[in-house]
């Protein structure tokens, strides 16, 4: 007699997608639904946290509901509920977490929290299986890391910003160029047609550290604008987003393929919205095919930015690894990726 099929429904609200997935056996996705954001945020150049909160409120139910009508399944065939406890904004984290405790208490079925990133982390599952020891390159609008990962559910933190994260800075120097947001895609596609001939800074930091900057980056890029804009000089805005694009990719590159090294790991992991950078992804692909014995994975752009299915893999191994929550889960804006193992 087989074994039965796992299913896990995971809820995401982070930010500002209200997403609901249900993943079967821990990598094939069988519902994956989004409901964005990005048009009511749009007009005011970023995410506005009770705007978020409140589409979230009108969009939990009607999610949940399609995700279960898309799978096929009863509230009886789910073996765990994962949700995003943080980080976040607090109100939205608020939606998710509470539409997940009443399901669970009404359906009797087991909670599980899970911190953003490990799900970001675990989008690549949804793609290959993971071997261990790992690197994960997590770039996002709030977090800029690298985690080491000797086993499931082990996170270690080698190096994280200290300051701006790569897609605020994208998002900022965006706004700069008076780009819509979100600005990272535009600058991408900028970039892509501009040559990065304008000398930006690149900060390295202390020897052998692993940890990121780039505010320096994003006020260098800034001030660019508006000397040549005092001067009346015209400046190429597919070439500042090209040497801006260049700058964040060489440390970002860098610093990765220096860490995979020093920690011998078997593959490198790309997570997170910034993860979707085209320019990103193809300066790790060249790197990487020369280093042989390193295995990189990079999700599809789907699984780049903030949704459920990533939550229901990562859910997935920590139900495995005997991780429940009870009814005090609450959302916590502030959760550290490296205690939450």
């Amino acid at each position: 007699m087989s074994e039965k099929n796992q299913y896990i429904l995971g809820i995401e609200t982070s930010c500002d997608e209200t997403a609901v997935a249900i993943v079967k056996d821990g990598h094939e996705i069988i519902a994956n639904i989004v409901a964005s954001q990005i048009e009511s945020h749009k007009r005011f150049g970023g995410v506005v946290p009770e705007i978020a909160s409140r589409h979230h409120v009108e969009q939990i139910t009607i999610v949940i509901e399609e995700a279960m009508r898309v799978a096929e399944l009863q509230f009886s065939d789910i073996d765990a509920i994962a949700v995003t406890e943080g980080p976040g904004l607090v109100g939205a984290l608020l939606i998710g977490v509470n539409a997940a405790k009443a399901l669970s208490f009404a359906h009797g079925i087991p909670l599980v929290g899970i911190h953003h990133i490990a799900g970001h982390i675990y989008a690549n599952r949804l793609i290959k299986e993971m071997e261990f020891p790992l690197l994960s390159l997590v770039v996002s609008g709030g977090h800029t890391e690298l985690v080491y990962m000797k086993e499931h559910g082990h996170f270690e933190v080698i190096g994280e910003t200290r300051d701006d994260a790569a897609g605020e800075a994208y998002d900022k120097v965006a706004r700069t160029l008076k780009m819509p947001y979100p600005g990272g895609p535009h600058i991408d596609r900028l970039a892509a047609v501009g040559s990065p001939i304008i000398d930006l800074p690149r900060a390295w930091l202390e020897e052998g550290s692993y940890d990121f900057s780039f505010s320096g980056l994003k006020s260098a890029v800034i001030n660019t604008v508006h000397n040549a804009e005092q001067r009346g000089e015209v400046i190429s805005p597919e070439d500042l987003a090209a040497s801006f694009q260049q700058s964040v990719i060489d440390v970002l590159v860098t610093k990765t393929v220096r860490a995979a090294k020093q920690y011998s790991v078997k593959q490198v992991l790309l997570a997170g919205g910034v993860a979707a950078n085209k320019g990103l992804r193809s300066a790790l692909e060249r790197e990487f095919a020369a280093n042989e014995g390193v295995e990189l994975i990079i999700p599809p752009l789907s699984l780049c930015t903030d949704n459920a299915a990533m939550i229901a893999a990562a859910g997935s191994v920590m139900y495995e690894k005997g991780q429940r929550s009870d009814f005090t889960l609450n959302a916590n804006p502030g959760l550290d990726l490296s205690i939450h193992n």
